[in-house]
């Protein structure tokens, strides 16, 4: 098989939940253990650092391997979803795996993926170490997919585990209140591994507390710190909560004995962008009229959002707007701006949510303006409207963010 042929092989395997949705879910490490011993256990070849949380767990793992990689680390990256290319979830150095590896692990593997029915997010995760191991890094950073306690990510042993914070999100896997939601990420805390929590809630914090107590982890709460004005690359305004969880990891890793100095965290954080090519955090794609496109698909995410949206000047806005057909949109429509011209658009996915139907939704809370049948016509329409002076804010799903030229 070629490199599409391999990717179009893996995505057929099993359901992928960022695709298909709950159907996806699978609440069973049974399948990772067991392709971990079949690659001789490389989730132990290396020092990691692990990174749940609702929202922000992306952007503070890219921050930690920029840092990490300034410092002189040879650092892997495990992320996910992708935007572009399958490959960006699995980066060294910031540089993507190389198409020939991806297809020599599944070419190699292929009889145990079939049959042990791994699916797509499993041998991803499979890959990623393999990958990291045979590669010889010195650290990975691996973000989970969902959850933690019974995300594939789980089986590794790190340096330090990071929850960055909670909110509502996925509940239909991770429980319905934000204890149980909690629950689910503290899963993720390891016997005596320090964990760092990167905003204090009166009702996840008891969980969290309870768990490091259990597991004899020390916890860390980054909120607390007090942190020179760091600057970043990452535009947006909530990337300052992350900068603390960031920092605070690196801190105890540095405590721990890992060779971080406080230039390497200055120009790390300085240079995420160049350093890992992280996209879609309030990314502004030109000017005349700018455009502003932000991954951001929960309530917590787009509220932060919304709100550094309303600070910027603009004679008009558009907004060009998409989600996915699990997301409540009771809870995140109330966030937009009224005083807005929308393009209701629907992600080029199984699970996106039918154009027409958002902008249904969205006429309850006062939300007007145009269905289209893709991203892009939606996108190129409001560039066609949009006067100079104009600003145009696209959003509401990953998937919408990732049709864009990036």
């Amino acid at each position: 098989m070629n490199y599409q042929e391999t990717i179009n092989w893996m995505f057929a395997q099993l359901p992928m939940y960022q695709r298909q949705g709950k159907t996806a879910f699978k609440k069973d490490l049974t399948n990772i253990l067991a392709l971990s011993k079949h690659l001789n256990f490389p989730e132990k070849k290396f020092n990691s650092v692990h990174i749940a949380g609702t929202n922000g767990k992306g952007s503070t793992s890219h921050m930690i391997a920029s840092v990490l990689q300034e410092a002189g680390y040879k650092v892997g990256l495990y992320t996910s979803p992708h935007l572009k290319d399958f490959r960006e979830r699995i980066r060294i150095n910031g540089k993507p795996i190389y198409k020939k590896d991806v297809i020599q692990f599944i070419d190699k593997n292929r009889l145990f993926l079939e049959k042990q029915k791994v699916s797509f997010f499993e041998m991803t995760v499979g890959m990623a170490l393999d990958y990291f191991a045979e590669q010889e890094v010195d650290f990975a950073v691996i973000e989970v997919g969902l959850g933690g306690r019974l995300d594939s990510t789980n089986i590794i042993t790190p340096q330090v585990s990071v929850i960055t914070n909670i909110g509502f999100d996925h509940t239909q896997f991770l429980g319905e209140t934000l204890e149980e939601i909690a629950y689910e990420k503290a899963g993720i805390i390891k016997f005596e591994v320090p964990v760092v929590i990167g905003e204090k809630n009166n009702k996840t914090t008891p969980v969290f507390v309870k768990t490091a107590n259990k597991k004899k982890a020390n916890i860390y709460f980054a909120e607390e710190l007090i942190l020179d004005n760091y600057k970043t690359d990452l535009l947006g305004n909530y990337q300052k909560m992350n900068v603390k969880t960031a920092v605070q990891t690196l801190l105890i890793l540095q405590q721990n004995g890992f060779y971080i100095k406080e230039e390497n965290i200055v120009k790390g954080l300085e240079n995420i962008v160049k350093n890992t090519e992280l996209k879609g955090r309030w990314q502004i794609l030109q000017f005349n009229p700018k455009v502003i496109c932000d991954t951001a698909h929960n309530k917590e995410g787009l509220s932060i959002v919304m709100d550094q949206l309303q600070k910027e000047n603009y004679k008009n806005l558009h907004i060009v707007l998409g989600v996915v057909d699990d997301k409540d949109l009771n809870t995140i429509l109330p966030l937009f701006p009224k005083n807005a011209i929308y393009y209701f658009c629907k992600p080029n996915i199984p699970r996106g949510l039918d154009e027409n139907t958002l902008m249904r939704e969205a006429k309850k809370y006062n939300l007007s303006g145009d269905s289209y049948n893709s991203t892009n016509e939606a996108f190129n329409a409001s560039l066609s409207n949009a006067e100079n002076e104009d600003l145009i804010f696209i959003g509401g799903s990953t998937f919408v963010v990732a049709e864009l030229p990036l």
